[in-house]
């Protein structure tokens, strides 16, 4: 990790809403975001180019706090940060999908989890780390829901050969709809839908 990501004894010392100890990894928490204490270090790994399919790079540290400010205010969509060993590795995003765009593009069920995942630059790639990771977080999502819907952007081909290998099935390409809202303006995204169902 790099200097960024050093370990943050505030998020650390949260209350975790879930936890796994994964062999030859670490331990994997997942922790409620706070808006005003992390939104420096989501500023740091949301305006880096290779961040650039989270659609953030221009905004300022004030930006990237009232976002995940109002992110907290609704009861359908929540942020974490994701810990390995207490030290922040990725920011994990929860959502209704039926309060969400996305249920515009394919038919959501009952039991159905979204999320978005965005992981800390990394200072020497570590091989397999993504994939523990995934492993980790796909388990609390399917411990508590029938099925995981992730919509990257469909340029993004790394993220999609990822879900691919990690046991998501493919769906089609889709467009998610313009939000103009008073709190939210979100542009349009040409995406790849896939899914992973409980075994």
């Amino acid at each position: 990790m790099t200097p960024d990501t050093a370990q943050d004894p505030g998020a650390a010392s949260r209350p975790a809403v879930y936890e796994q100890v994964v062999d030859g990894f670490g331990t994997v928490r997942v922790v409620p975001l706070d808006p005003d204490a992390d939104a420096p270090l989501l500023h740091s790994w949301v305006s880096e180019d290779r961040a650039r399919f989270w659609g953030m790079r221009d905004a300022s540290v004030e930006d990237v706090r009232d976002i995940y400010a109002h992110l907290d205010s609704l009861t359908t969509h929540h942020a974490y940060l994701v810990l390995r060993d207490g030290v922040p590795a990725a920011l994990f995003q929860t959502y209704d999908p039926e309060a969400d765009r996305v249920s515009e593009c394919y038919e959501a069920r009952p039991g159905d989890i979204g999320v978005h995942l965005l992981l800390a630059p990394a200072a020497v790639p570590e091989p397999g780390f993504t994939g523990h990771l995934l492993r980790a977080l796909v388990a609390y999502c399917l411990s508590t829901h029938e099925r995981i819907v992730v919509e990257p952007d469909a340029a993004n081909e790394k993220a999609v050969a990822l879900l691919a290998r990690s046991g998501f099935e493919l769906g089609p390409e889709v467009v998610l709809p313009e939000i103009v809202l008073p709190d939210v303006h979100l542009v349009e995204k040409r995406a790849r839908l896939a899914f992973r169902s409980r075994r």
